[in-house]
């Protein structure tokens, strides 16, 4: 993983598996992104996911017709858009959850296929992220999502004290 901190702008570069689990809390067999390429923190990321056919769901998942379930999807899609904000200084590691999400799915993603994931981050206050990201299988859009995505340890910092 390389840092590079330039015009108030904090880029991170090469993100791999292990290092992903440094900025979210998401582990094996949870962790649905394999790598990434950039994360420009307040910003955007983007990324990949690699799907083998001995991934744990695929056997479940029509046994006659392997592909990726809705949920994995849809989580790959999130994790992907925890690092446009996690990767914020102060952030790193802190839980996440759901407050909205709109989910599309276009394309069967099936073993074998790599799902470029490309997040965007439209604003970001007081522990409160909305965006969107985009799932694409050779460069066609596979699926997208807009979320809204809280970290609510911040936003409890922001709750009016009690007297």
């Amino acid at each position: 993983m390389k840092k590079i901190e330039k015009d108030k702008e904090v880029v991170y570069t090469d993100i791999d598996a292990y290092e992903i689990q440094k900025f979210q809390q998401n582990r094996y067999p949870l962790l649905f992104i394999d790598y990434v390429d950039e994360a420009i923190a307040g910003k955007s990321a983007k990324g990949y996911k690699n799907f083998s056919y001995n991934e744990w769901f695929f056997p479940a998942h029509f046994e006659d017709e392997p592909n990726v379930p809705g949920f994995v999807q849809m989580e790959a899609l999130t994790q992907m858009f925890l690092m446009s904000f996690l990767t914020i200084p102060g952030n790193e590691g802190m839980k996440t959850a759901f407050i909205k999400t709109t989910t599309e799915f276009r394309e069967k993603i099936i073993p074998g296929d790599r799902l470029d994931i490309v997040a965007e981050l439209d604003s970001y206050k007081r522990g409160l992220a909305k965006g969107k990201s985009i799932g694409y299988l050779n460069g066609k859009v596979a699926c997208k999502a807009e979320l809204t995505i809280a970290i609510p340890d911040v936003m409890r910092s922001f709750r009016p004290k009690n007297n």
